[in-house]
């Protein structure tokens, strides 16, 4: 038997390709830490409270006071709190903004955070490299949606009624007189039940494959009387009633087949009507979108759970999460059979906008 020796390496590449690779461990574990935090309300009595011990905080929540201690020494470590010299921690106003006002600010993040992937699911994504058929939506698990409908809900809250429709032709005037508005994949409906509440004269009504996610809606807008969800697929769409307005926000990558309910929307929408679509920013130049520093973060997205539902049928057309680039998307629509497709940068720094009409 013959052995070949193992090659010189240079010990400095070495060592600063195991940090890069443990550093991608190490965030692993922070989002881990991240996910506890949130669970367990300890960002929340954190915020604007200043400086606390381990002791203050477990007494404030509830919690053991040992476990408390370690994920204190476990967030500062990540640099997300401060550690003072006297022995407390504190979270800034800044990491409160991020990690604990949900309600009021546009960049609350935990959402993202999910205390990692089921190993059931888990296997699934793993054999999906071997059949060459992703997992769908709701395969993915039931966390998904409501993790989703969290991630996306800020800015819904803070700028779709003030920033993302005053800034499409003639749709805000549309709303406040009465229209028909239909969101295909509307995951928990957080975007389209807060329209329904802003322009209470329109009726909203929101489609979604998944069966737990609708069920997530319908339990969220049980207090709106003007929307409505039902489960259904957007190839299904029907034109038997026109709508006025039709959203696909961050779900069109997602779809197996984007193109068949591309051409369901253009039968189903009013002569002069929008269809609004918000998809992941990218140009479709791997060198050029190398410059988002987070961009390996969104392979994983994709690997993980945008990718594994396009694919999750024969014949899949697989954009995954970076796929629909602006060029892709006007090809997409004009295949449709519309004819004017207008881009906006509403200054979202994972989205863009794309304003088609007939």
């Amino acid at each position: 038997m013959s052995t070949t020796a193992a090659p010189d390496l240079d010990p400095d590449e070495l060592k600063k390709f195991q940090f890069k690779l443990w550093s991608y461990k190490m965030g692993e574990l922070v989002s881990f830490m991240v996910y506890l935090g949130d669970e367990l309300k300890m960002f929340s009595a954190l915020a604007g409270a200043g400086p606390v011990t381990s002791d203050e905080l477990a007494a404030k929540t509830n919690l053991n006071e040992r476990f408390v201690r370690e994920w204190l020494y476990g967030m500062a470590a990540a640099k997300l709190f401060t550690r003072h010299q006297s022995g407390t921690f504190e979270m800034s106003d800044v990491a409160a903004s991020v990690l604990a006002d949900e309600e009021g600010s546009v960049n609350f993040a935990c959402g993202a955070f999910r205390g990692g992937t089921d190993p059931v699911v888990l296997e699934k994504l793993v054999d999906s490299f071997r059949t060459g058929i992703g997992v769908t939506y709701e395969e993915q698990g039931p966390g998904l949606a409501s993790g989703l409908s969290r991630m996306t809900a800020p800015r819904s809250r803070h700028e779709l009624t003030t920033v993302i429709l005053p800034g499409l032709e003639g749709v805000v005037e549309k709303l406040e007189s009465g229209i028909r508005v239909c969101d295909i994949g509307c995951g928990g409906g957080f975007a389209l039940t807060t329209m329904a509440r802003a322009y209470p004269n329109s009726s909203f009504i929101g489609i979604d494959p998944s069966g737990t996610a609708i069920a997530q809606a319908i339990e969220a807008a049980a207090d709106v009387p003007n929307v409505s969800f039902i489960t259904q697929r957007g190839e299904d769409l029907s034109g038997d009633e026109p709508f006025d307005l039709i959203l696909t926000f961050d779900c069109l990558h997602d779809m197996a087949r984007p193109d068949i309910t591309a051409a369901a929307v253009r039968g189903a929408i009013a002569d002069d009507g929008t269809w609004l679509i918000k998809d992941i920013r990218s140009t479709g130049d791997f060198e050029t979108d190398s410059r988002n520093p987070m961009l390996a973060m969104m392979y994983g997205f994709s690997l993980a759970s945008c990718l594994q539902s396009a694919m999750s049928e024969p014949g899949g057309l697989g954009l995954g999460t970076i796929g629909l680039h602006p060029a892709k998307a006007q090809e997409l629509v004009t295949e449709a059979g519309f004819t004017r497709f207008t881009e906006h940068d509403f200054g979202d720094p994972n989205n863009l906008f794309y304003e088609v009409r007939a």
